[in-house]
């Protein structure tokens, strides 16, 4: 017995999702649990990762094992591939692990071919439906597997239609469906230099190679970095025999919910289309039904459909995603998987789930995705503006939140322009998958097909960006980059709104407000993370403005404030520019004194806002160069306001030019040269702090001063000692007793490395992870990502290393540097505050390497609360 690469439906279950896929290990537990499913087999994914590693092919074995499945399933449904008196068709559809909507492509009808639809045609009584079915698998074929242009087959049938005078494909008859196949197959015979293929068999493995190489076509690729979903997973190949919704007035297929997968309401939410296949659903080729009219349609039908759903609810214990279709009046059940939902949808849901008995706190605080709360935290319209407002027309609320932007018409143009700093709207006629990239540009999107299940509608939830879809009375022109909507036209450029959760479409641009998130689902949700995460959440923040920010959001402390953000300022930037251009101590001190008051009043607000919680003030970190002017007017006009000539300022700026600035003349290494500009800082940061604690007693004070970009100890000395003299000085003169602790960032490898030593001197670390990155990678990150893009068309990366931390090599070295350095101060306080604070896989990384926080940017901080209290979940500290 070789390698078992197929499984029957009957021979699976749900908990085989990495062999089967989702869909697969799906369709096998709803077979389990007696439900109407077509049955089939799964070709699983190490089949997929062998035909890659088989340089493309698809092994003979396991070919032989597809067709002696194949034989299987005509044994268990009693037709035959190919026999045109009995035939058996099926349907190809992928299925990964991890739910991936719309990126890989379905065949339906496969099977089909010149004396196949005869027979089909005499069996069914329903000639019209046989044509249909297989002119669809044509289209569908040619697409998908042999990659010929959809749009092509569209205008064939356009032209069809207008030759007969019809809107819709519905009013073709049985001989326009005769001259729909004879067109098709004679335009792929011109595209492909041969008849289009009559063996059901070749049909077959051609429809399972283009599902495998489907897995790295660029859209799949695109969506797998943004959802961090392995390369090497690979897709199953889900073989299954067709039922036709497209049979007449009493079959039809469908899409829904067991909840609202807008807002998360408990009812059927879904669609449906009478005498259709799936592919029109999704498509949005026609507009579909609600499925409550279903009720009245088919009433039977409907109650064993509301049976299946509520039994497939609590069966999975989280709300499904379905597809249906119904066969002369006979209802079959296609797919079930977790629905894509909005995060106010995952919050109540999984709220409700938990009051509904169904699930603990635990279990609810694992079913929301940390990065979904993004879109919660962003702004709504305000509502007066609103008030105001009128629309200028209406789509169906696909997907919340507030969007306001200017019009472009392709992906392409969407992803350029917000390169540019453009916020933009995205306008189709419908989304395809292709349009992924433009689709996570745009702040919003709007379509003139497609109903509340189609492309754009699913994935713009996934992604929680705003979507108007179906508003059929727009009309698009791409070649003049215009729609047109109530008489009137926007142009490409032209600002327009659209509010998701009502569908409303508005002609301006309409102002917003900030989102509340202390109260509700949210607040309660929140509370649970709060309640079970062991990382402490802090937040980046320079100003008190952030610092506010970050604490309505939940943070308790601050991680990193930099305090040369502040001094890019006007009234500030000119005092520094006179301490870098002076030529001896005592100017530098004079230059230096002039910042003194404005960093202690920042420092103050700081403390102010957050209310006694721990700060972290990292010491100036930039090389000198960066405060100074490049444009040769500006050079000019500051040389003169500082009464120095043009030629010293010029000296000074070259003198500083660094060939490689981010491993310069910057961070500790400023300090060690002038150390005035330390005392400078820490006298500041000290007597905010006493100004503070004498302003509320009750707080308690703790400043924490954090040396950047020490390698070695010594450095840190160095430094460390001229800040605690000027600290001791200060507090000895206030009368108060104040605690205050001097750390560095660990940004060095040699940092990392040498941990242990670097512990006697720093009283906590914080990991700065995008430098850390950056040297240890030795990329730098303002270049990096102009080539990091031919690293993952060739697979070499799967994800930048600057989003998501690269835990083999960063990692290592800062699980080293946490283990040296509590080797030497157990109860040592650490944390991390570069980017990677923000971003779920790396908090995981840091709850399980034992951090005491992650401090990351303000809007992050609930992404990081939730993702922090997952890690917690799943891998529980001792």
């Amino acid at each position: 017995m070789g390698h078992k690469y197929v499984y029957q439906f009957s021979e699976g279950n749900g908990k085989m999702r990495e062999l089967l896929g989702g869909k697969g290990a799906n369709l096998a537990e709803m077979t389990n649990l007696g439900m109407p499913v077509p049955q089939g087999f799964t070709v699983t994914t190490e089949a997929c990762t062998r035909y890659y590693e088989d340089g493309r092919a698809i092994a003979p074995e396991i070919q032989a094992e597809i067709l002696e499945y194949l034989s299987k399933l005509e044994e268990t449904t009693g037709k035959q591939f190919g026999n045109a008196s009995n035939p058996l068709l099926v349907s190809v559809r992928s299925g990964a692990r991890a739910s991936m909507p719309g990126m890989m492509d379905t065949i339906l009808n496969l099977g089909l071919n010149d004396s196949v639809v005869v027979g089909l045609a005499e069996k069914s009584k329903n000639p019209r439906f046989a044509y249909d079915s297989y002119r669809r698998f044509i289209q569908m074929f040619s697409d998908v597997v042999m990659e010929l242009s959809k749009s092509r087959f569209e205008e064939i049938i356009d032209d069809v239609k207008a030759k007969k005078g019809v809107v819709h494909d519905i009013d073709l008859d049985t001989e326009d469906m005769k001259t729909l196949v004879e067109r098709f197959k004679a335009f792929y015979k011109d595209e492909k230099g041969e008849d289009f293929p009559q063996d059901p068999k070749q049909q077959l493995m051609e429809a399972v190679k283009a599902v495998f190489r489907s897995w790295d076509n660029d859209r799949a690729n695109v969506y797998r970095r943004m959802n961090e979903i392995p390369y090497d997973w690979g897709t199953a190949v889900n073989v299954q025999s067709m039922v036709f919704g497209n049979f007449g007035s009493t079959s039809g297929t469908g899409v829904a919910f067991t909840r609202n997968p807008a807002t998360g309401e408990k009812h059927l939410f879904g669609e449906y289309l009478i005498n259709a296949q799936g592919e029109d659903v999704v498509a949005g080729v026609r507009t579909p039904s609600n499925i409550s009219k279903l009720q009245e349609e088919m009433p039977e039908v409907y109650n064993q459909f509301a049976a299946i759903a509520s039994k497939l609810e609590q069966h999975y214990k989280d709300m499904q995603d379905m597809e249906f279709t119904i066969e002369n009046g006979k209802l079959y059940m296609l797919q079930t998987r977790n629905g894509k939902r909005t995060a106010a949808a995952a919050l109540k849901i999984a709220v409700d789930l938990v009051d509904e008995g169904a699930i603990t706190e635990k279990e609810a605080v694992l079913r929301v995705e940390p990065k979904q709360l993004d879109s919660l935290l962003h702004p709504q319209f305000d509502a007066d503006a609103l008030k105001k407002a009128v629309p200028i027309g209406k789509g169906l609320a696909a997907s919340p939140g507030a969007a306001c932007g200017k019009v472009v018409f392709t992906a392409e143009d969407a992803k350029e322009w917000t390169d540019r700093g453009e916020q933009v709207i995205l306008v189709r006629l419908e989304t395809s998958p292709e349009d992924i990239e433009g689709m996570h540009a745009a702040k919003g999107i709007l379509t003139v097909r497609g109903g509340m299940t189609s492309h754009a509608a699913v994935v713009a939830r996934g992604m929680g960006t705003c979507c108007v879809s179906g508003c059929g009375e727009i009309v698009v022109d791409y070649a003049k980059k215009q729609f047109e909507l109530g008489g009137k036209v926007y142009q490409e450029g032209q600002y327009i709104s659209l509010d998701g959760s009502t569908g409303n479409i508005y002609g301006e641009a309409i102002p917003t407000v900030p989102a509340d998130v202390s109260s509700g689902d949210f607040g309660r949700f929140m509370e649970w993370a709060d309640r079970y995460r062991q990382l402490e959440v802090y937040t980046n923040a320079d100003t008190p403005t952030d610092a506010r920010q970050g604490r309505a959001f939940g943070a308790q402390g601050i991680g990193l404030c930099r305090t040369e953000h502040m001094f890019f300022e006007e009234s500030r930037i000119k005092a520094m520019r006179e301490m870098i251009v002076a030529d001896n101590e005592a100017d530098r001190r004079r230059a230096l004194a002039k910042l003194l008051p404005f960093q202690q009043s920042d420092f103050e607000g700081i403390y102010e806002a957050m209310e006694g919680h721990p700060v972290v003030i990292r010491f100036l970190d930039p090389p000198l160069h960066e405060f100074l002017p490049t444009k040769e007017e500006d050079i000019r006009e500051i040389a003169n306001e500082m009464g120095i000539t043009v030629e010293k300022l010029h000296n000074v700026i070259s003198s500083l030019h660094e060939f490689n600035p981010m491993m310069g003349h910057r961070g500790c290494r400023l300090a060690v040269s002038y150390p005035e500009i330390a005392e400078m800082q820490a006298t500041a940061i000290i007597t905010a702090a006493l100004n503070v604690q004498k302003k509320h007693p009750d707080w308690t004070m703790v400043p924490e001063m954090m040396i950047p970009l020490v390698g070695e100890v010594k450095e840190l000395k160095y430094v460390k000692d001229v800040v605690v003299a000027v600290a001791d000085k200060l507090i000895a003169e206030s009368g108060l007793s104040m605690k205050y602790e001097v750390g560095t960032m660990i940004e060095i490898p040699r940092a990392a490395l040498t941990a242990d030593e670097i512990a006697k001197e720093a009283e906590f670390f914080s990991f700065g992870t995008n430098d850390l990155t950056q040297m240890t990678f030795g990329f730098s990150r303002d270049d990096a990502a102009k080539f990091l893009s031919y690293y993952y068309d060739k697979k070499v990366y799967e994800s930048d290393p600057f989003a998501h931390l690269d835990q083999k090599g960063v990692g290592k070295l800062v699980d080293m540097a946490v283990k040296l350095g509590r080797s030497v101060r157990p109860e040592m306080h650490l944390g991390i505050c570069g980017e990677h604070g923000g971003d779920p896989t790396s908090v995981e990384f840091c709850h399980r390497v034992g951090l005491n926080y992650v401090s990351c940017s303000p809007y992050r901080v609930p992404i990081a609360r939730l993702a922090a209290a997952q890690a917690a979940i799943k891998n529980p500290r001792k």
